[in-house]
């Protein structure tokens, strides 16, 4: 997509040239200052019919005094939006298109989307002016270099704020849980191990019993200490590295540790780091790890854990991955390394985004059109568009006055489709930003999701020294993105694969250290640590 925009960016300026040349520049269209009927192009579900028909939409276009033409598909979304672009068709605006912030960057500087911020006002945007000034990390993620907002935000999800905890934490802070099998430790008499060196007598005393054929019943041998995988996000062996003050996750560039004075550093240079891949490799020689750690599929390790093999797995819940067997589990904590360290960093994510609504110079009335979409950033009309109408996906209400969605058997019953399928239907793509309290004050959140909320609230931040983690919604120039893409890939390679080298065959030494130290600096880690500290400081300039 990214080479996409910079050929069309290209041929546009070069059209622009030739017609200035020519003496017959293109001529702009003529603006209609009170107009009230928009032409919008976008996205829409496979199994959608269309926005025509839409009750929820249809109801706020007459709400707003506006009426749209919707020219929404599928397939070939990109494809046509580009000859729009390149062609200089606009409509009056894109909406789901899922624009980059390149894309919002390039586009914002060319004239193609005009900046939103004049409209963003209590007059015209009553609901996303209180959201950004409530939540100035929202208007910061938004923001690009110079200042303007090209995109309406859309993401945002499941956050602790749901729980009703003051703390607003993403599900996905931290991905990966342990759990480990309880009544193997009674059939021991041995207590839940909250060192390392604990966990480590207690794998081996898993193994040397047999406790999947003791306990289970299954064949002889089949005891597993540890099952999970490598360089995975919910599954991976990271947050064994909490025993050396950090946890590295699946992504080396976006989880590099934030400290508490702003600035930035890679944990995958560290001295923790190198110690915990130097401890860690000791337990995999000794066959305390699952032996298919490096090449199993996620599917191959909920298979041996429901069947009762593993001692120890990982995964974001207990119930998914260990089946029937779930109920023989409880957590098992980060542990305390050999030198009495226990610290959960928490995961950097990406929450927000802003390319889902952009309004194009085309459009001669930007306030009336923007007055129909901050609509959108109202509680209940959100949980409609992102799911569907109330009386099809949402049933009635609780005592509370929550809404209450429908359930899988009676969407089969009613509509002969599953909830997914009912949401997929009727769900229309766009600007939809869903804040943690709309599901603690207006809808209900999937049950399983606010268990594992609650979990992270009242358990797994106990063993964080801190809750500041690298801003995901941080946005980057063009031209610190173009570094990022001539360095990130074969950066991160480097490092996974040299870590796995070093789990597997023990290491690193003082010389391979220094090579490797050397090798990150040749791959660019200079280069990306100055461009992920420069994109921090303006994220936190702008919030």
């Amino acid at each position: 997509m990214k080479n996409i925009v910079k050929i069309l960016s290209l041929v546009l300026c070069f059209a622009m040239v030739a017609g200035v040349l020519a003496g017959c520049g293109t001529k702009a269209p003529e603006k209609d200052e009170n107009q009230t009927d928009f032409y919008v192009m976008g996205g829409m579900s496979a199994l959608s019919g269309g926005y025509d028909s839409n009750i929820v939409l249809n109801k706020m276009q007459q709400d707003a005094g506006i009426t749209i033409e919707w020219d929404t598909m599928s397939d070939s979304l990109a494809e046509q939006v580009n000859i729009r672009i390149a062609g200089e068709q606009l409509p009056d605006a894109f909406q789901g298109v899922g624009f980059s912030n390149y894309d919002l960057a390039t586009y914002g500087a060319d004239g193609v989307f005009i900046d939103l911020n004049p409209y963003i006002t209590p007059e015209i945007m009553p609901n996303l002016y209180k959201i950004l000034e409530e939540n100035p990390e929202i208007r910061a993620a938004i923001t690009q270099e110079d200042g303007g907002i090209y995109g309406l935000p859309s993401g945002g999800g499941m956050g602790t704020g749901a729980t009703g905890s003051e703390i607003d934490q993403d599900i996905g802070t931290i991905p990966q849980f342990t759990m480990i099998n309880k009544v193997w430790l009674d059939e021991l008499g041995l207590p839940i191990p909250t060192t390392t060196q604990e966990l480590h007598d207690t794998l081996v005393a898993f193994i040397e019993n047999d406790m999947s054929a003791k306990v289970y019943g299954n064949a002889p041998g089949t005891t597993i200490g540890i099952s999970c995988g490598y360089d995975q996000w919910c599954w991976g062996m990271d947050i064994f590295y909490a025993a050396f003050g950090f946890t590295t996750w699946s992504d080396v560039c976006r989880d590099l540790i934030l400290r508490e004075d702003g600035t930035v550093e890679f944990l995958s240079a560290t001295d923790a780091y190198r110690d915990a891949i130097t401890y860690f490799h000791d337990w995999i020689a000794e066959g305390l790890f699952d032996t298919e750690m490096f090449s199993q599929s996620s599917s191959q390790l909920i298979s041996k854990c429901s069947s009762g093999y593993v001692g120890v797995g990982v995964w974001w819940e207990i119930n998914e991955l260990m089946g029937d067997y779930a109920k023989d589990y409880v957590y098992l904590p980060p542990l305390e390394g050999p030198n009495g360290e226990c610290n959960v960093t928490l995961k950097s994510l990406k929450t927000l985004g802003c390319g889902d609504l952009s309004v194009t110079s085309a459009c001669g009335n930007p306030a009336a059109l923007l007055k129909f979409y901050d609509m959108w950033y109202d509680g209940e009309a959100v949980m409609q568009l992102n799911y569907a109408p109330i009386g099809i996906f949402y049933t009635g209400q609780d005592e509370n006055g929550q809404w209450i969605s429908i359930t899988d058997e009676e969407a089969k019953a009613q509509f002969g489709k599953s909830s997914g399928e009912l949401k997929a239907v009727h769900e229309v793509y766009g600007p939809k930003l869903i804040l943690s309290e709309y599901y603690a004050e207006v809808f209900h959140m999937e049950q399983r999701a606010m268990d594992r909320l609650n979990d992270l609230v009242n358990y797994w931040y106990n063993y964080c020294d801190t809750l500041i983690s690298y801003p995901g919604n941080a946005n980057f120039t063009n031209e610190e993105l173009e570094v990022i893409d001539r360095y990130k890939v074969d950066f991160e390679r480097f490092v996974a694969e040299q870590e796995a080298l070093w789990l597997k065959n023990g290491g690193p030494t003082d010389e391979e250290w220094q090579a490797y130290l050397d090798t990150l600096v040749s791959t660019g880690m200079n280069e990306l640590l100055d461009i992920y500290q420069t994109a921090y400081n303006r994220y936190a300039s702008n919030s």
